[in-house]
């Protein structure tokens, strides 16, 4: 994942190529950056700025399903390109099969047997999955493991 000097370094270089949309994308990943930074008064670290890229991920593909229903195929296409470069940007996904053998480690580290402990496990796999897969994915698939058990 990269840095906020990286991406400010990419930006300078889709200027300098005059690629519009990644030149676009950048700015508004930047931007976002910057509110984040002013709200928390202090520089971002690693996982606030994969929160960053993954808010601006979502809003693209609310954009993009929006501008599907709207019938605006010009923007839904900048959209998609946009979207394309953000998760381009965020670490890669973790398979499903790897998902889920952390998920019953943190069950099997934490005792977890019901679906009340679901808090539990949740609060020890969370960091280890964080960026790498979606919160509600997790949640799904550990709320199925613990009534398996």
């Amino acid at each position: 994942m990269p840095t906020k000097p990286e991406l400010e370094a990419q930006l300078k270089e889709a200027i300098r190529s005059g690629d519009s949309v990644r030149k676009r994308t950048l700015r508004m990943i930047l931007a976002a950056a910057k509110l984040v930074e002013v709200e928390r008064r202090g520089p971002l670290d690693e996982p606030a700025l994969l929160a960053v890229l993954q808010k601006e991920a979502r809003m693209r593909q609310e954009s993009i399903a929006d501008a599907e229903r709207a019938g605006r195929a010009d923007l839904v296409e900048d959209y998609r390109a946009e979207l394309g470069l953000i998760e381009s940007l965020l670490p890669r996904a973790l398979p499903s099969d790897e998902l889920e053998a952390l998920a019953k480690k943190a069950i099997a580290d934490v005792g977890a047997s019901a679906p009340g402990d679901m808090g539990r496990v949740m609060k020890a796999l969370m960091p280890q999955v964080q960026g790498r897969a979606d919160g509600k994915a997790v949640s799904e698939l550990v709320r199925s493991l613990l009534s398996q058990a």
